[in-house]
């Protein structure tokens, strides 16, 4: 290859096929396609858009319509994934910190949001054949699982932002990343855990799908504001560092002429970019998500009153006059009324 150079293991200490472009960085080399030494990631996208596709195809067969939104979300979501693991960005992110940390945010902040709004659990749990038989055993199996014990420890809050901020403070602020990244298949596993922890932290906040838990707007909208002072804090401490916080990145190739401290602030900079603009983006989702929930449900409670008759604002009606009749007849007798059918 004469545009490719083998990476030096020697001063990143990796090993097996790894490669970076020869040429410093720049953004047609960023957006360019590059080849991997294993197509794990890009596999994996293909995987998740043809399973999504064949649901589609499922649901329009029995007559089930499908929000057309929700499709081009996931394959928005799945088109993030691939551009920053099978192009420059994958490449040039194995020597340069910002192009590192760019790709850490879409994986983490971005791409998991457009993937949770595709609702792929709501797409699986549709088009997979209900009942009791055999057919129908895909379908449990994940409905069971849904209300696990462990689906339910993965979405608790505890554990959602925990693991939000160990893959900021705990990859980067110790050895972890270095030995991650001291072999393929490390480098591939920490790139799927950038993946799954935005998942895990914005699923529950988003509720697309039928996670498990029931919270309330308010307490989502909460959620999502605890993981940002973890994000900024981690942004500044990375820009006010006098020296490289992470080694694998603190030698870049000679060539490419590049100031490691001034691409340090770099990485801090995205860092705080993609920890405040994808949250006012869910924030908003999430308004806008409440005030469709309480269309609703205002809607139900029409049909249930034309159903029947308003029988339950009738009720409340009949119980205000009979607490207003026993508080006048309690105002003539010179008593005092303690509660709505209690007199002292």
């Amino acid at each position: 290859m004469d545009d490719q150079m083998p990476m030096d293991t020697m001063d990143h200490g990796m090993t097996g096929p790894m490669w970076m472009p020869s040429d410093p960085p720049t953004l047609s080399g960023l957006l360019a396609w590059q080849p991997q030494p294993y197509a794990i990631l890009p596999i994996l996208c293909a995987v998740l858009a043809a399973f999504y596709a064949i649901g589609l195809v499922r649901l329009r067969r029995r007559g089930i319509r499908w929000p057309l939104g929700r499709t081009v979300s996931w394959y928005v979501g799945v088109a993030m994934v691939l551009w920053v693991t099978a192009t420059g960005i994958e490449a040039y992110g194995m020597a340069v910190f910002s192009v590192h940390m760019f790709q850490h945010m879409i994986l983490t902040m971005l791409a998991p949001v457009f993937l949770l709004m595709g609702a792929p659990v709501t797409l699986v749990l549709r088009a997979l054949p209900a009942g009791r038989g055999r057919r129908g055993a895909p379908r449990r199996g994940l409905v069971r699982f849904l209300h696990s014990p462990v689906a339910k420890a993965a979405s608790h809050p505890a554990f959602t932002l925990s693991a939000f901020v160990f893959s900021l403070y705990g990859i980067y602020l110790t050895p972890l990343f270095d030995i991650l990244m001291s072999s393929v298949w490390g480098h591939y596993l920490m790139l799927l855990h950038f993946l799954l922890t935005g998942i895990v932290f914005f699923g529950p906040v988003l509720m697309v799908d039928p996670w498990p838990g029931n919270r309330s707007h308010l307490l989502r909208m909460m959620l999502m504001m605890a993981g940002l002072p973890f994000h900024a804090f981690f942004a500044i401490a990375v820009m006010m560092s006098e020296s490289p916080i992470v080694g694998f990145f603190a030698s870049p190739p000679p060539a490419w002429d590049i100031d490691v401290m001034d691409d340090q602030l770099w990485a801090g900079g995205l860092t705080w970019v993609f920890g405040d603009v994808p949250t006012l983006v869910v924030m908003i989702v999430l308004a806008v998500l409440w005030m469709r929930s309480d269309a609703r449900l205002a809607r139900r409670s029409d049909r249930k009153a034309e159903r029947d008759g308003d029988a339950e604002l009738n009720a409340y009606n009949a119980y205000l006059q009979r607490l207003a009749d026993h508080e006048a007849v309690a105002a003539r007798s010179g008593r005092t009324v303690q509660g709505p059918f209690r007199t002292r």
